[in-house]
């Protein structure tokens, strides 16, 4: 066991190209075959810790799950479960979370799982607990789960850094989100940020996506610490902490701007991959950098023609779509799409095809729309879709309603043109003091006459913690604006817990205030 325990240890510090090379060595030796044999021999003799640590060594090392050694530990353990002391419950627990499910092994997860019921009382160590945690996973029982998060929260207040760390990723492998844990492991990782490893940041975040946390101070922490320590990091980590914050709808604003700085300064990095990550990062989160903005517009404009003859056709809709959404053109990528466009070269699998008919759509709307020779129609032809409202649209009718004076002074599920849609639209003088009746003005347009676009949105099309739209909404309110609409963005879930003398005063400050019309331009214009 000592043997095979070292092994491992001095094993595993090592790279995975060194690893591949000294396994292939250790396996080919003849004391190494000569030790697993007598493991085989003696493996119901041997003491509860040497057996556990065996097996932990032997999985670890490499050795194929389906020998007849490693059957055999697992057997024994099997025999010997009610023996385990909670350390080896620990070190088995770890050792099983790397295995495949088998027979054996399945059976001795299950028999695992009896034995951790009844004693998970006695286990004040938190690493114990978390490696239980890990074993256990996803399909514990939920009683189970809310038994473990009890002795997580006993042993609380000695938490430690690296526990914290682990336990995100304990609770992510059982898909469980305690709130209590992860707010207080928050806390310790926000303390200690600086002690991190690069790896560690993007596990976490990964995590807090599994688990569906949101906790905007411990992102703002992590990507606080990133920003201050860029120049240490190589960009395409960047650019991976960059993706997982977009993952998780945060933005990140300063260190977006660093490596809006860095891609201006040497682009060369950028290949096509690279690059489609970095056009789906900054167009999703609806961020276009301070400074340098159109240079920086104008460098991912010419990496984009570089990649043209190696760019699939999905991958090319999928670039110039992201440019469309940030209000910026790339003409000559946007010729090749509508050549394979003409030539049907665009139609994809049944899996594909809806998602790239939107996106050609989006990108034809953008053509049309973001063209600096577009002017403002005097009139915008729409339809009612429907008289009825969605439920989660009720109390907003209801309230303008009690606000306005009835049903006449707005419309509803108004479609227009270039498939867009909006909740509700009202009509007001250009001093925006009274609010006309829809009929009034519906045949006889009036450019005195403002039209306001209310469009009620999931938290989930913001910005975490912000009220900036993101990427598909921001486009939608810029495409509005250019068809004479001045358009109100409100957080639906934010409304729905509003008082409904709260929501009337909401909207009336909406409609009448000074500055509901002010709406500052966050996208670059084509020069073009």
């Amino acid at each position: 066991t000592n043997c095979l325990t070292m092994a491992w240890r001095l094993f595993k510090n090592l790279s995975e190209e060194q690893q591949r090379y000294e396994k292939q060595l250790i396996f080919e030796h003849p004391a190494f075959v000569k030790l697993c044999q007598q493991l085989l021999r003696d493996a119901r003799r041997m003491t509860r810790g040497d057996l556990v640590f065996s097996l932990h060594a032997v999985v670890h090392l490499g050795v194929p799950q389906n020998t007849l050694l490693v059957q055999t530990l697992v057997r024994v353990c099997q025999e010997k479960l009610n023996q385990l002391d909670n350390r080896c419950i620990s070190v088995l627990a770890t050792t099983l979370a790397g295995m495949d499910k088998d027979k054996n092994v399945s059976a001795l997860q299950a028999g695992l799982q009896l034995l951790v019921e009844q004693r998970i009382s006695s286990i004040r160590d938190i690493f114990i607990l978390q490696n239980l945690m890990k074993c256990l996973g996803k399909d514990a029982p939920v009683f189970l789960k809310k038994k473990l998060e009890m002795a997580v929260l006993r042993e609380i207040d000695g938490l430690t850094f690296p526990n914290a760390l682990r336990m995100f990723l304990a609770l992510a492998g059982m898909n469980y989100c305690s709130l209590p844990i992860l707010n207080a492991c928050s806390k310790k990782i926000q303390e200690n940020v600086h002690d991190a490893p690069f790896r560690q940041l993007i596990l976490i975040l990964e995590a807090c996506h599994t688990l569906q946390y949101r906790n905007v101070k411990l992102f703002s922490a992590l990507a606080d610490y990133v920003n201050s320590t860029a120049y240490l990091w190589d960009k395409r980590q960047i650019i991976l902490f960059l993706s997982t914050c977009e993952t998780l709808g945060f933005q990140p604003r300063e260190l977006l701007d660093i490596f809006a700085e860095k891609v201006t300064e040497d682009p060369e990095f950028l290949n096509l991959k690279n690059l489609l990550i970095v056009l789906r990062v900054y167009s999703r989160l609806n961020y276009v950098p301070r400074v340098q903005k159109h240079l920086f517009f104008e460098t991912l404009h010419s990496c984009l023609n570089k990649c043209l003859p190696q760019i699939s056709n999905t991958e090319l809709l999928k670039a110039v779509y992201s440019l469309g959404i940030l209000g910026y053109l790339p003409h000559y990528a946007l010729d090749v799409l509508l050549q394979k466009d003409s030539k049907d070269e665009l139609i994809l699998s049944d899996d594909l095809k809806e998602q790239n008919a939107m996106m050609l759509r989006c990108v034809k709307t953008c053509m049309e729309l973001d063209s600096p020779s577009f002017t403002k129609p005097a009139f915008v032809l729409t339809e009612n879709s429907s008289s009825l409202v969605s439920v989660n649209l009720r109390k907003a009718q209801e309230t303008l309603i009690k606000l306005l004076g009835g049903k006449n002074m707005f419309r509803q599920n108004v479609q227009l043109p270039y498939k867009y849609h909006i909740d509700f639209e009202i009509r007001m003088d250009s001093d925006r003091k009274k609010v006309f009746p829809i009929a009034a003005t519906d045949d006889h347009p009036d450019s005195r006459v403002q039209r306001l676009a209310f469009l009620f949105a999931p938290m989930s099309a913001f910005c975490l913690g912000t009220a900036q739209p993101q990427g598909k909404l921001a486009m939608k309110k810029r495409h509005l604006n250019k068809l004479g609409y001045h358009v109100i963005l409100i957080q639906n879930k934010k409304f729905q817990e509003m008082t409904n003398e709260d929501a009337v005063e909401f909207l009336k400050g909406k409609i009448y205030s000074e500055d509901a019309f002010s709406f500052p331009e966050a996208t670059v214009k084509d020069n073009n």
